[in-house]
């Protein structure tokens, strides 16, 4: 890959031929795994100097020149950081650099993450305790960590330099973002989820938007050490997916719902043949029998469009025998609650909202907004008949998550959905450091609505169980 000297500048470089820069960016290979360095250079990047920026940015620039991409990209993550370290080493030398030993190797590592993964970031990507990373612009970054946000000191050279890693990231999922296409939902190979906006939307600079996902995949009892549940509840849920009740788990942003979605989707049995509909794939369903199924944007004619609702539409022609719809935030909601209601027991989705009764509401008003021209009662008959249980989780304000709700739906008095509270979460009091203190609380139902259901699965003996369990 390297070979014969060409010429950078005035400097001599590399091997003309083989060296040519190609502007394809890296596809295959584009994702490098977390080193030591990249750690190192995360808790070093407030020290370094305006100089220490410039000369990096002379030695990338020279880098985009001579190296070849596409060949690079071909080469293992090892093999071709090896061979950046000695570009760059040559680079720094002809041309007389004034650069400490630690600055070299900051630089080195800072290039070959830009050039093979996700540039300045890749320290933050790393970090399994960090669910969210927003940046605005190329000074400002904020991580969240155990539900706090935190100010961190990683800055970018420049807007450009920002844009370039948002147009990077997006066209691994196929998508584009730039002054045409201002607006992009993509997601990483791991899974998380990105959100690019550019300018001339966004005043002050480019903001991305990424919500990370543990690579470490929760489980309902890893859940309920860490509190967003009890073990009674846990129970209860599991008992809830195993015996393909409709479930839609309800919340607000961050509150920990698709999380929530994956653990509870573990229990589908193997045999099922499950079909997932999203505007950006991030569930993480462990069975063999698993189609996911992703919405497409328009494309820069404007034409092109899938939506979330002829997702769920063809969905109902591919013989699934449960439907999970990673969020219902339009007419897909009709169609949902129609595959509930035709045999698609054990369907799932999630939603927005801030309690069960509120999601009932939403529903309604996204049937509605979706041009069913429906009265109200029979569009509430419809969800009565379709979902059997609501479950809200919340991020309180110390950000902590809970699951505050398991409600099933009972039937109908007159216009209004009844319905009733299995578990409910209680917060008694706060602690010295400001987090709060609660409990989990089964409202001791005898006979639930669900009882029937759970009894054709064998499950009676551990529903009556964990609905008599104090924790």
């Amino acid at each position: 890959m390297f070979g014969k000297r060409a010429t950078i500048g005035d400097d001599p470089a590399f091997d003309a031929a083989t060296l040519i820069a190609d502007p394809t960016p890296p596809r295959a290979n584009a994702k490098p795994q977390p080193t030591e360095s990249t750690a190192r250079i995360a808790s070093h990047s407030a020290t370094h100097s305006e100089g220490y920026f410039k000369l990096k940015a002379q030695i990338h620039s020279a880098m985009v020149q001579v190296v070849n991409l596409t060949e690079l990209a071909k080469l293992s993550q090892a093999t071709a950081r090896q061979e950046i370290r000695k570009v760059i080493r040559e680079i720094v030398q002809t041309r007389q650099m004034p650069l400490s030993t630690d600055e070299e190797k900051c630089i080195v590592e800072d290039v070959c993450d830009e050039m093979l993964g996700f540039g300045p970031l890749e320290p933050l990507l790393a970090r399994d305790d960090i669910t969210d990373i927003m940046i605005y612009g190329p000074a400002k970054c904020f991580i969240e960590v155990n539900g706090e946000i935190q100010a961190t000191d990683l800055r970018f050279r420049d807007n450009d330099q920002l844009l370039s890693l948002c147009q990077r990231m997006v066209s691994q999922s196929g998508r584009r973002v730039d002054e045409s296409s201002p607006i992009c939902d993509a997601r990483l190979p791991d899974g998380s989820r990105v959100n690019v906006i550019v300018p001339p939307l966004a005043v002050h600079g480019v903001a991305l938007t990424i919500r990370k996902f543990r690579k470490t995949r929760l489980t309902l009892d890893e859940l309920t050490r860490l509190g967003m549940i009890s073990s009674s509840g846990a129970e209860l849920l599991k008992i809830i997916g195993h015996a393909r009740c409709n479930v839609i788990i309800s919340g607000g942003t961050s509150s920990g719902k698709t999380t929530l979605l994956n653990c509870l989707a573990r229990y589908i049995e193997p045999r099922e043949r499950v079909v997932t509909c999203e505007d950006t794939a991030e569930l993480q369903l462990q069975q063999p029998h698993v189609i996911s199924l992703e919405t497409r944007p328009p494309n820069s004619e404007g034409v092109g469009e899938i939506k979330m609702r002829d997702l769920v539409k063809n969905c109902l022609r591919m013989r699934p025998e449960r439907i999970v719809v990673g969020e219902v935030r339009g007419p897909e909601a009709f169609d949902l609650l129609q595959a509930m209601n035709t045999g698609h027991q054990g369907s799932m989705g999630t939603l927005h909202a801030n309690s069960p009764r509120d999601a009932i509401s939403r529903i309604v008003s996204m049937v509605v907004m979706g041009g069913f021209h429906l009265p109200h009662n029979i569009i509430q008959q419809m969800i009565c008949a379709a979902i059997d249980v609501i479950v809200q989780t919340a991020r309180l304000r110390d950000g902590s998550r809970r699951v505050t709700h398991v409600t099933e739906l009972l039937g109908m008095e007159g216009d209004v959905i009844t319905t009733q509270d299995l578990l409910v979460y209680e917060i008694t009091g706060e602690d010295a450091q400001g987090k709060l203190r609660g409990r989990h609380r089964m409202t001791n139902i005898g006979r639930p609505r669900l009882r029937e259901r759970v009894n054709e699965y064998g499950d009676l003996e551990r529903l009556t169980a964990a609905l008599a369990a104090t924790d």
